[in-house]
């Protein structure tokens, strides 16, 4: 269901979904995504007051999302363009080889990122540097769960990585934990807030201040480390 009021000079837009729960939740998300979660029978009226008493918080969002869109990265695939790689910036090195038996491969060393194609190719250059940060970013963030698992009594079913437009991470209903292919990018401090931030999901399934100190009593300067990957996170793509 969608829902508009009034906010100062500005329509706010919104969807409503009604599950079986005790208490509204509302999320935005980039770029212009508002959501309101209620309880069956709120009524529309109830809902409408709620949105406008975050209509503040709701317009910053929005500007916030608008201000990021602005920096996202285009990326033109040339010699001496950046990637990022735990944080640090790496220059791209192009070498066309048309005896390649694969069509493209990765490798980083002394500094670049080299990238062999058979032909200078945008779309396969961008594949193979995808492929690239899928192996990285399930190396990784096994790695740095294996580290953090002494602070936890449950264990992940399984740890996938996979395409995520909006999240870095995600957790399943039966703990399986699921990692943006894109983390690898992210400096080594701000990738083991994402793990242990997933993990802490393991107990509970949503962000409630249980969830909060949970994380907290793992990572006491979680909230620094969440901040790199809002100031950096547009720049964390291909």
């Amino acid at each position: 269901m969608k829902l508009k009021i009034k906010y100062g000079t500005k329509d706010i837009e919104f969807s409503v979904e009604f599950r079986n729960r005790k208490t509204v939740s509302l999320s935005v998300e980039p770029p212009n995504n508002i959501l309101v979660v209620a309880p069956v029978g709120t009524s529309e009226e109830e809902i409408k007051k709620l949105v406008k008493s975050k209509g503040s918080w709701i317009v910053q969002k929005l500007f916030e999302f608008r201000n990021i869109e602005a920096k996202r990265v285009n990326r033109e695939f040339v010699n001496g363009e950046s990637f990022m790689y735990l944080g640090r910036n790496y220059s791209l090195q192009i070498h066309v080889d048309e005896t390649l038996q694969n069509n493209a491969k990765v490798k980083l060393f002394r500094g670049k990122f080299h990238v062999y194609v058979k032909e200078k190719n945008d779309e396969l250059i961008k594949e193979a540097m995808e492929a690239w940060y899928r192996e990285k970013t399930e190396e990784q963030v096994r790695k740095r769960i294996r580290y953090y698992q002494k602070f936890f009594d449950i264990k992940p079913s399984d740890v996938k990585v996979k395409e995520q437009k909006k999240r870095w991470a995600s957790c399943t209903s039966n703990n399986e934990l699921l990692f943006n292919w894109r983390c690898a990018m992210a400096k080594s401090t701000a990738l083991d807030y994402i793990v242990v931030h997933e993990m802490c999901h393991m107990y509970y399934k949503n962000h409630s201040q249980l969830f909060w100190d949970l994380v907290a009593s793992v990572m006491s300067d979680y909230e620094i480390r969440k901040e790199w990957l809002r100031d950096y996170g547009i720049r964390m793509d291909l």
